[in-house]
């Protein structure tokens, strides 16, 4: 790879996991286990770690670069439920550090398709405890101790850290989470649990103390004014920024600087445009289902719907902070068994 090209937006090869519960889609995942390769351009063939090691703040802007380094910091796949997923529950990002060398999960659902039998199960309807939690977590009742959300498309749900979750029935989510293989399997209800699902180091016993065993009022994002004209804020955190946006016309995004900006089409298809010396410019297509990365270093670009009602999840990270658990230079390695 070259240092003297520009970047350039891109797309990834989908890496997909069947389970016996429905299957899940990795968009982008830098994950060590699971690593997207980048479909075109130039940079095609190469994985989003090798272009991490390569162009370092380049892709990521200087800030999200100083507090993750070499890891891209967030993971996109899609979910397609057809039956019960094992309930499971992510630490935060120091329980997460300490213990793993790893980040936290905090994690965004944004439901993009629910049938009539879909629900989904999101921390406890009322006050419990670990002894209760850990003996229907055997027994495979653990669902009685769950709230149940009866889904519908476009809802957003935060599931913070310490959260036990799952979804059941016929349902489609995006989820949108720190790029971190920190699920614990909580409970398969009493089916095997498929080798490639989950580290059989993260267990049960293992997510006890960190599970947070108060009632949890499972409440939809609000949505707040995003940057974009028609813009909405889903999730405005320390781990990712989430907007809504429609795009019903062309959109001019001009920045100093700053953090990368991902998209993924929802609805619709849209172009985007980056100008060239000349009155020229390059156009990248995006359609439903597909995420696109734009690196930091592309300061100025259009976003111009390809159909009616195009529809756009925007997401990024603005961190003014540094990890103290990460050094930026440091060669990116796995825990040992």
């Amino acid at each position: 790879m070259s240092e003297e090209k520009k970047l350039y937006p891109f797309k990834f090869c989908t890496l997909q996991d069947d389970y016996p519960w429905g299957s899940e889609e990795f968009k982008l995942a830098d994950l060590g286990y699971r690593d997207s390769l980048v479909r075109e351009g130039w940079l095609a063939g190469n994985s989003i770690s090798e272009v991490m090691d390569t162009y370092l703040d380049r892709v990521v802007g200087d800030n999200v670069y100083e507090y993750y380094g070499r890891q891209f910091p967030v993971c996109v796949r899609l979910v397609r439920c057809q039956g019960r997923m094992p309930l499971r529950v992510h630490p935060d990002d120091e329980t997460a550090a300490q213990r793993y060398d790893f980040l936290g999960k905090e994690k965004v659902w944004y439901v993009l398709r629910a049938g009539k039998d879909a629900r989904l199960l999101a921390g406890f309807r009322r006050d419990t405890d670990a002894a209760e939690v850990y003996a229907k977590c055997l027994d495979g009742t653990a669902e009685e101790l769950l709230n149940a959300i009866a889904p519908h498309a476009g809802q957003c749900l935060h599931i913070p850290a310490g959260t036990p979750h799952a979804a059941a029935g016929d349902v489609e989510i995006l989820e949108i989470a720190e790029a971190s293989p920190m699920d614990f399997c909580l409970c398969a209800w009493g089916e095997e649990v498929h080798p490639d699902e989950f580290d059989t180091s993260l267990t049960l016993i293992d997510a006890l103390d960190f599970i947070n065993y108060k009632k949890f009022t499972a409440a939809e994002a609000k949505p707040a004014a995003g940057d974009a004209p028609g813009a909405e804020r889903l999730v405005d955190l320390p781990q990712m920024r989430l907007d809504r946006i429609p795009l019903n016309a062309t959109l001019e995004i001009r920045r100093e600087g700053g953090p990368f900006l991902l998209y993924s089409c929802v609805r619709g298809a849209a172009t985007v445009q980056l100008p060239l010396a000349g009155g020229q410019h390059l156009d990248f297509a995006l359609h439903a289902g597909e995420t696109m990365l734009v690196p930091a270093e592309c300061l100025e670009f259009q976003l111009q719907p390809a159909e009616r009602d195009t529809l756009l999840l925007e997401t990024t990270v603005v961190r003014a902070d540094a990890d103290p658990y990460i050094d930026p230079n440091a060669e990116p390695t796995l825990p040992e068994d």
